[in-house]
Order: structure tokens, then C-alpha cells, then sequence
């Protein structure tokens, strides 16, 4: 069952709920391996994830459910794809974002360092 967005809603809550539907790293790899592709089938996403079917199949539950991904059954196989183009947009911005967070995080540190009282280090230890 797919659950349809509530229309009455305060839009910070349904961004809460679209967050909580990418709140694992094995959706951010499926998502990610399906920006890489117009569709990848659920063959290639277990390679792609080194995940077992059964647990797999949960969390492309879960990006069904919040609309994330579509699939598509071909004979015996099933191919997903991302719903929107977006999805692929956002997973580019998180990683721009992240990127500067982990740059200025390390660029702060070596500036503690440098400090006369920072954090002595492991040569300067007895």
C-alpha cells in the first residue's frame, strides 16, 4: 500500500517525512546507483548494495512508499528507476554540502592545532 501525502500538512512536516524515507545508507546507495542510471534492475542493485534480497526489498519498499522510486516488472524481472530527476539533485547537494562541512571541520582543527594551547598531539606527549 502506498500512502498518499496529506494535502493538510505543514510543509516542514512533509519535508520530516520525505527525509525519514532517505534516513539510511542503504536507500542513499540504492538512490545513488539508480542517479548512475536511467534503470537498474534488482539484480544489479543487490550486487550494487551487497545486500540480501529480503532486506533489500524492505528498504525499496520504504522509497516506494515515499515516493522516491518507481518500479517496472519485465517478465520475471523488476527495474526501478528514480520517480523524479530531483532525487538525483538532492543526493548532488548533500554531497556539495557535506563535502564543505567536512573541509571547514578539518580546516578548524589544523587551525586548533597551530594554536600555542590547542590539542597536544601524540608527539608532543610524554
Amino acid at each position: 500500500m502506498v500512502d498518499q501525502p496529506d494535502f493538510h500538512a505543514p510543509l516542514y512536516e512533509v519535508k520530516a517525512n520525505l527525509f525519514k524515507g532517505l534516513a539510511h545508507p542503504v536507500r542513499i546507495r540504492v538512490l545513488e546507483l539508480l542517479a548512475e542510471s536511467p534503470q537498474v534492475s534488482v539484480a544489479d542493485l543487490i550486487a550494487g548494495t551487497g545486500q540480501e534480497a529480503s532486506n533489500l526489498s524492505q528498504h525499496l519498499s520504504v522509497l516506494r512508499r515515499h515516493h522516491l522510486v518507481l518500479a517496472e516488472r519485465r517478465g520475471l524481472q523488476v527495474f526501478y528507476r528514480l520517480a523524479y530527476p530531483q532525487v538525483a539533485d538532492l543526493l548532488t547537494v548533500a554531497r556539495s554540502l557535506l563535502t564543505e562541512v567536512l573541509t571547514t571541520t578539518q580546516k578548524n582543527l589544523e587551525l586548533s592545532m597551530a594554536l600555542p594551547n590547542g590539542p597536544a598531539s601524540a608527539e608532543d606527549r610524554p
